[in-house]
């Protein structure tokens, strides 16, 4: 090969990796999604779902996809905006609490009625079947890649413990969605309705007496550095409360994706990912309840006999429920039996 022609070969290649490079299509360019949320980073959620779920999808993409996590609402706004953030476009991913919307996503609401399940892994798988069938209108531009309920929920107080039902009146009580505040009024509580990062501020300047909290959040806050007594409900009974979450993504940023980077997403998301999430969370209660028992907190388990009492009381919110869901057009009866079949369903599945 003459000397000039070899000089030129380096050259040519050059241009020949730049024409391929041109010509490769748009899709092999990174994408970050903007992921939005509400715990702080070491909150168990953070450190067992939200880092796990993102390593794996960018894992998974070859590092094409990422996430840009903001944590405990860091990208703006409150809680309760998150749904309409993701609809809107303003965020990619959000997890939160349609309850923290009161009286919008009464369809999922249902397994926020009292005394539902008292277990997060039958109430998530019974989640998302139940959001197939009746609920999915309630998510219009957006596009559900989960949806779950947390672990058994309990009484959680600064001053006096909760033993029976009288021991209710007179506390100002925290609870997370519309149906909880019920229950908390049925008992005998006046309930203050706040968004979790509220919770510490409130119980440290004596807003409220106590709260309705799940053992998985309360480390990250310190919480059980702020109150002494803690009402554990029978294990045969279902828990007192549940709330429900969703991991959602943006409809049309999910549609902008190219095909191969859909199927990461697809592969990271649904039934399986709404069973694991609800077992991560069943999983979590231990670590909670070790740090109020090494602080020396005292502990009381509500008998089933003085639950059934609690139970009664509440009765008349499922019918509540119905008659609402009913007025908007909805079978709400049948919304509620399929809630509950699915859950004694889930319950008694290995």
């Amino acid at each position: 090969m003459p000397r000039a022609s070899r000089a030129l070969t380096p050259l040519l290649r050059l241009a020949a990796g730049a024409a391929l490079a041109a010509a490769l299509p748009a899709t092999a360019q990174e994408v970050t999604l903007r992921f939005h949320h509400i715990w702080n980073t070491q909150a168990m959620a953070s450190v067992q779902v939200i880092q796990p779920w993102c390593d794996k999808i960018a894992r998974e993409s070859a590092g094409r996809m990422k996430c840009q996590v903001l944590p405990a609402m860091t990208g703006g706004g409150t809680p309760p905006q998150l749904v309409e953030r993701v609809k809107d476009g303003v965020d990619d991913l959000v997890i939160t609490l349609p309850g923290y919307t009161a009286g919008r996503f009464l369809a999922m609401e249902v397994f926020e009625l009292p005394f539902m399940t008292n277990s997060a892994e039958a109430g998530a798988r019974a989640a998302w079947d139940y959001l197939q069938k009746h609920a999915l209108k309630e998510f219009p531009g957006t596009k559900v890649l989960a949806t779950w309920v947390h672990d058994e929920g309990y009484v959680h107080t600064r001053d006096r413990p909760v033993r029976t039902l009288a021991d209710f009146k007179g506390l100002k009580m925290r609870a997370p969605t519309r149906q909880t505040n019920k229950l908390l009024a049925s008992l005998g509580a006046t309930p203050v309705g706040l968004p979790l990062p509220s919770v510490p501020d409130a119980v440290s300047k004596g807003t409220i007496d106590g709260f309705l909290l799940p053992w998985e959040v309360m480390p990250s806050l310190k919480l059980q550095e702020m109150v002494r007594y803690h009402s554990e409900t029978d294990p045969s009974r279902p828990a007192l409360y549940s709330a429900v979450f969703v991991f959602a993504m943006n409809q049309a940023r999910y549609d902008s994706l190219p095909p191969e980077l859909k199927k990461v997403i697809d592969d990271n998301s649904g039934a399986a990912l709404s069973r694991q999430i609800g077992r991560t969370w069943d999983q979590s209660q231990d670590a909670g309840r070790r740090a109020a028992r090494e602080r020396g907190n005292v502990f009381h388990t509500v008998p089933a006999a003085e639950l059934d009492q609690w139970r009664e009381k509440a009765a008349p919110l499922y019918g509540a429920w119905v008659s609402e869901v009913t007025a908007k057009g909805w079978p709400g009866q049948q919304m509620l039996q399929d809630a509950q079949a699915l859950l004694a369903q889930y319950r008694s599945a290995p």
